[in-house]
This record gives structure tokens, sequence and C-alpha cells, in this order.
């Protein structure tokens, strides 16, 4: 989900993922794949295209900034020079996650107690830190590192999980979030634990009835938190625009709809990803490969970026379903990689 890991390298090679089946496809194959709109699509790819710089990218990316910008052209363009090749073996799991906006103060108060911190100095990466029931404990206290205090610990929480937001602040300004580093104490999912304990039948978590349930058990509710020991830190980012999404892996907003987070171990990152998802709503549709979560494991594993606010919280908390993804790959690279196998 949507917790940014902006250390990792941008131009992991697929082929150098753990080996899986892997076979390609016709684009008659895909689901809606004449429906869709690929030239919104095509600028989300153009986006972060410009950071791929193996050989086989590079001419595409030059390709597409010429492109014209209406869903037929962008359709045949990636019918052109792609071919879909289906990794792993379906059905996939897709999630959502989203950008949430809370309200903030910059000084503790009664209300505002719960706080957002800055990475540390001497936190360095892949080490292993202090657990979030350490640092919820106070582990950090009192040097300075809060970058704002908020009024809810389970919107703390959400904030972590989902590795970015807008924070509106008492005196009316709104600053923005994004991922810095985590404590390197591995993910555990706190809705399986949930699950575990007898309080919820698997198709009953998401995390509105997560929240609801930490909410009305306050102390049991603080405890099942930390069953979660990873923790994630934050940093300001200045001058981006409301309408831009957050930062993703890639260094560049994503966008809602059209960017997913993703195994880079298996989806290079800057790569177009047809979905089909089932589901309550299902969708098919073309999207980008721009952010990694760390949750986010396996090569039929994407979690979709729905937008901000309440309405894509909405829509993303309630996505728990399956399908299949496949990966739009340069000919020459599709054909190496079964070769490879």
């Amino acid at each position: 989900m949507g917790g940014a890991f902006r250390n990792l390298a941008l131009a992991v090679a697929l082929m150098a993922a753990p080996p899986v089946r892997a076979q390609v496809v016709d684009f008659e194959s895909l689901a809606g794949w004449q429906q869709d709109g690929q030239a919104a699509a095509l600028a989300a790819f153009l986006d972060t295209c410009d950071l791929l710089d193996a050989a086989d990218w590079r001419p595409l990316c030059k390709l597409a900034r010429d492109v014209p910008r209406d869903d037929a052209s962008a359709r045949a363009f990636f019918e052109l020079f792609f071919r879909p090749v289906i990794v792993g073996t379906p059905p996939a799991l897709f999630t959502g996650y989203f950008e949430p906006e809370l309200t903030g103060s910059a000084v503790r108060t009664p209300r505002y107690a719960w706080p957002i911190y800055r990475r540390p100095p001497e936190l360095a990466d892949g080490t292993v830190y202090h657990s979030r029931a350490s640092i919820e404990g106070g582990a950090l206290g009192g040097r300075g590192l809060e970058i704002a205090w908020l009024d809810d610990p389970v919107e703390v929480f959400f904030l972590h999980i989902q590795g970015s937001g807008r924070i509106r602040m008492t005196d009316g300004s709104v600053i923005r979030v994004g991922y810095a580093g985590r404590n390197g104490h591995a993910y555990r999912s706190i809705g399986q634990e949930l699950v575990r304990r007898g309080y919820f039948l698997p198709h009953q978590v998401s995390a509105g009835a997560i929240a609801n349930w930490v909410r009305s058990n306050p102390d049991l509710g603080a405890e099942l938190l930390n069953h979660n020991p990873s923790y994630i830190f934050f940093r300001k980012i200045a001058n981006l625009p409301a309408d831009k999404g957050p930062i993703g892996a890639m260094g560049r907003s994503i966008t809602p709809l059209r960017s997913l987070a993703v195994d880079p171990a298996y989806t290079p990152l800057g790569a177009p990803v047809w979905i089909e998802k089932e589901g309550r709503v299902p969708m098919n549709r073309l999207m980008v490969a721009q952010d990694t979560g760390g949750a986010i494991k396996g090569a039929q594993r994407a979690d979709i970026f729905y937008g901000f606010g309440d309405a894509a919280g909405d829509a993303a908390g309630d996505v728990k379903d399956g399908g299949r993804m496949v990966l739009l790959l340069p000919i020459d690279r599709a054909f190496a990689m079964l070769e490879g196998l």
C-alpha cells in the first residue's frame, strides 16, 4: 500500500526476480481493452517515463511524447510497441490505498496528542530500530522530531499504512507529508490478527471495520495496533500543488486510478500494467507501476491508488479482490524474459 520506499532502485530488472511462471498473451485476450481510456494511462506513463534509462525503454519513452492525446492513438501506441505478459499465477490480490486528509496542530494540546515523526538522523536504511510499541511509549519524545500532532491515534496508524497525507493545521494551512523511512520491523496485518483472535471472519475485515473496532475498544485497540511493529517516518513535501497526488516510489506524483503500488522484484517500476479486478466494483484498465508498499509482495499483487480524501478512503478501504495483472513490456524484453525462464 502506499508507504513509498523511495530508496528502492528504479531499474529493478524483472529477469532478476525469483523464478515464476510467465506467459505472453494477445491484446485481444485483455477483457475490456478496447473500452479503456488509454490516453489517461499514457499521461501517467509519461509522468515517470524519463526515469527509465534502460536501452529498450528510452526509445519508447521518446516516441510516447509524440503520441496524440486521444484513446485510439494511445491504444495503438501500446499495441505496437509492447506485449502483454502474465507474470506469476493468477488470481491476483488487489487492495486499495489513498491519501488521507487529517487535522493537526504544530504543538501538543489535550486534543492533538498523537505525533507523527520525521526520520531520526541516526536511523540507517536496512537496520532495525525502535518498535511501534516503543515509539508509542515515548522512545522519541523530547527530541523535537515531531512534524505535527494529530487528534486520533487510529488516523495516525492508517496514515502510516497509506504512507502519505494532507494535514490541515489549526492555523488553516495545509501541509503535505510523505514517506521518509521505516524502522526496519516487518509489517504485520492488523486485520489478520483480528481474524486470528476471533473478532471477525475474513470477509468482514476492512479498514473501516478495523477503525471502528479499535475506537470501540480503546485499551485492547492500542495493544492491537502495536501488534504491527512496523513504523513509518515522514517528511514535509513543499511546493506540491493541491491537485497533484502524493509522491510515489519513483519520486513523482502518482495519479488516482492510474497508478499502482507493486512488488518491484516482479514488476518494473514505470511499466504499464493492465489490471482486471473482480469484486463488487470491477475494474478493467491500464495503469502504471509507480509506487511500492511494505505489504505488497508477489508477482500478482497490487495496491490501487484511489486519490485523496474521505470518498477515496471509503472506496479504497473496501477493496480486497481477485483478478489478474498483465504487464506491458517492450517486445524484446518480453520475449527475452521467457527465454530466461
